[in-house]
């Protein structure tokens, strides 16, 4: 009898060993029970998640369950579905790279303001590809204030964090992050393969050192963001050199990439949720082109005001003060729903740090480290 459990324990570990390791690995931060780091031990395979063309969530949480779960019975669902007037609540935030005013380097600084969720801090270390720290809001996967991974099967949907990645940093100092456009989900259609929303930001993390790698990959896949949801976004790529681009896509020219650099003489650029390409840009609030419910133009003058008045050129501490000018407490939506900035992140790109607040407290600061 020892013998047959000790062989189906090692049959177990042999099948699920690297999900257990991940599982076990979940836990909470410094007593917050809303904030969860995992290290993400299994293995995963972007080729095969690019050769299966996934751009929609449920087809993603799909690809989870039967090849991460392996057929164990995970039910994963998503609060990224759009109301019956083809309208989601969108995910308003605001992403900055700015030159360090007390060392070598850039910091990354990033505000994710959404509905109140819990928070999964994520470290992974794949076979093929850069070690990184990314950042998810577990709504994507199932859970809520409500439902938190505070037993093992409940750790279950947790999984789903390694491709589901709102903003991150790799070992190489490359970060990215997404902010949200309100009906402006890419729908790019050639013969390349499809990805999805955040799987493009896991290729981006896993696989490129510079911003110039980031691009060339953008050029091989055709990004695809879920018409389901309702809304569409655009991403902030930053190398730990500098360089600087926000990647965006062409309404009414069949969603082509329009890239947004950084300027050579500048120290620092800055994103909120409205357009940047010149053929939209305005500093007029309009729906056509950004969120005006989110003040998304207040944040762009208010945290660039701030970056001007250093000459893009911040300490840590400035660089958490530019994100505490721009956050949200309480904001009040019309179905009576409440939003606050969900997290604060500071990420260094030459030590490889990540430096995170959660839930406007912005007297504990958090840190992770790649070790």
């Amino acid at each position: 009898m020892i013998g047959i459990i000790a062989a189906l324990t090692l049959a177990v570990w042999c099948i699920w060993g690297g999900e257990i390791a991940s599982l076990s690995s979940v836990k909470p931060v410094g007593g917050n029970p809303y904030l969860y780091t995992m290290e993400y031990k299994a293995p995963y395979d972007l080729d095969d998640v690019i050769g299966n063309d996934i751009d929609e969530n449920a087809e993603l949480l799909g690809y989870v369950i039967s090849r991460v779960g392996k057929g164990l019975p995970l039910k994963i669902g998503s609060s990224q579905v759009a109301d019956e007037n083809g309208e989601t609540a969108t995910i308003n935030c605001t992403s900055f790279q700015a030159k360090k005013a007390d060392g070598e380097g850039y910091w990354y600084g990033r505000n994710y303001d959404y509905f109140k969720n819990p928070t999964m801090v994520t470290i992974s270390r794949p076979k093929k590809g850069y070690a990184s720290i990314a950042v998810s809001d577990m709504s994507h996967f199932g859970y809520s204030l409500d439902k938190i991974p505070d037993s093992f099967l409940k750790k279950l949907n947790c999984l789903a964090a390694v491709y589901a990645p709102v903003d991150g940093i790799n070992e190489k100092g490359l970060c990215t992050s997404i902010m949200a456009l309100p009906k402006q989900a890419s729908q790019q259609d050639t013969e390349k393969h499809d990805v999805g929303t955040t799987i493009i930001m896991r290729l981006w993390l896993d696989r490129c050192a510079t911003v110039e790698e980031a691009m060339a990959l953008l050029e091989t896949v055709d990004v695809r963001h879920d018409a389901k949801v309702g809304s569409g976004y655009h991403y902030m790529v930053a190398d730990a050199s500098g360089d600087c681009a926000v990647v965006e896509f062409d309404k009414e020219d069949g969603w082509k990439t329009m890239i947004v650099r950084k300027a050579d003489d500048a120290n620092s650029m800055l994103v909120t949720n409205h357009l940047l390409s010149e053929k939209y840009y305005t500093t007029e609030p309009d729906p056509a082109v950004g969120n005006p419910h989110s003040r998304s133009w207040w944040r762009y003058e208010t945290a660039g005001a701030f970056l001007a008045a250093h000459d893009g050129v911040l300490t840590f501490d400035q660089a958490q003060e530019c994100l505490a000018q721009v956050h949200w407490k309480d904001l009040v939506w019309d179905n009576g729903t409440v939003e606050d900035t969900q997290y604060s992140n500071v990420y260094d790109q030459q030590a490889i740090t990540l430096s995170l607040r959660n839930w406007n407290d912005y007297e504990t600061t958090v840190r992770f480290e790649l070790q």
